[in-house]
């Protein structure tokens, strides 16, 4: 975990008790419902879910993730470092994740019932993630540095969300801890056992996980389309690992220590552009 810098603003005391948690509206969410209902089938292809994740109980990893979250909101207020509920840029990212909460249960029936949360840290680090169950941060560092629009938010928050949707963190924990305590497939389904307990206890891990390219790929592409759904313009993708390859010039940013920068990136997202693009122009403007 890094040590966040200061962000504070002159009402962060004042505000400093409000609940950091945001969930979206239910007229909204049943609104979701509407908009999956008519949406068309997926346009980008990424194959089935990996059955590997089927070997970790899904409801023992999002809690996991939602008390780690907990403690990672936590750490950050207590440091001053969490943005208040009136902080501009938060009311942007929340404001985005409403646009794209409608389009997830398409990818993961599941989804409908997260409780989705958006929040803010001061750091320096070029860095977001969503965890299991729709725990979304982002850090200072990954708008301010890298200068991002609102279509490249939307890119980063669609792709962090399909992380979250494909359940990567059930399965690499699956495949992680399946190798490590010797089980047999066959075991495993009959009592998940120490997987159950390994999910429990993943702490931290959910933050340091390193996904592998396939990951990395579907991510990129689940992303896309439910941006492009959301009203976001598809190239922004593009421009978005643009600007990251540059950042990744100075050392790195923390985004790419988890998220490995393959040289054909861009191209499959560019190739992908076409697919998507009669949904952004289908997708309500506001």
């Amino acid at each position: 975990m890094c040590v966040l810098c200061n962000f504070k603003t002159p009402d962060a005391t004042a505000q400093a008790d409000q609940p950091a948690r945001w969930q979206a509206r239910r007229g909204f969410l049943l609104a979701a419902g509407v908009g999956m209902a008519s949406a068309a089938m997926a346009q980008v292809d990424v194959g089935n879910s990996s059955k590997w994740r089927q070997l970790v109980p899904a409801e023992t990893l999002e809690k996991s993730a939602s008390l780690q979250f907990k403690q990672v909101i936590s750490q950050a207020r207590d440091k001053g470092a969490l943005a208040p509920e009136g902080n501009p840029q938060l009311q942007r990212l929340r404001s985005i994740a409403q646009k794209l909460i409608p389009f997830t249960a398409q990818w993961n029936p599941r989804a409908k019932d997260w409780q989705w949360e958006v929040n803010l840290i001061g750091s320096k680090q070029i860095n977001a993630w969503c965890m299991p169950g729709g725990k979304i941060a982002f850090y200072t560092g990954i708008l301010d540095q890298l200068k991002l629009n609102d279509d490249e938010v939307a890119m980063i928050m669609g792709h962090e969300m399909a992380h979250a949707l494909r359940e990567h963190a059930r399965e690499r924990l699956a495949k992680t801890q399946a190798t490590g305590i010797g089980l047999s497939i066959a075991s495993q389904l009959l009592g998940l056992g120490a997987l159950g307990d390994s999910a429990a206890s993943l702490g931290t891990q959910l933050l340091t996980l390193k996904y592998s390219r396939d990951d990395e790929t579907e991510s990129d592409l689940v992303g896309l389309e439910i941006a492009a759904r959301g009203g976001f313009k598809p190239e922004a993708s593009v421009s978005l690992w643009q600007k990251m390859q540059s950042a990744s010039g100075n050392g790195g940013p923390s985004f790419l220590s988890t998220h490995p920068s393959g040289s054909n990136r861009i191209q499959e997202l560019q190739a992908n552009l076409p697919k998507v693009q009669q949904l952004y122009e289908q997708a309500p403007k506001s």
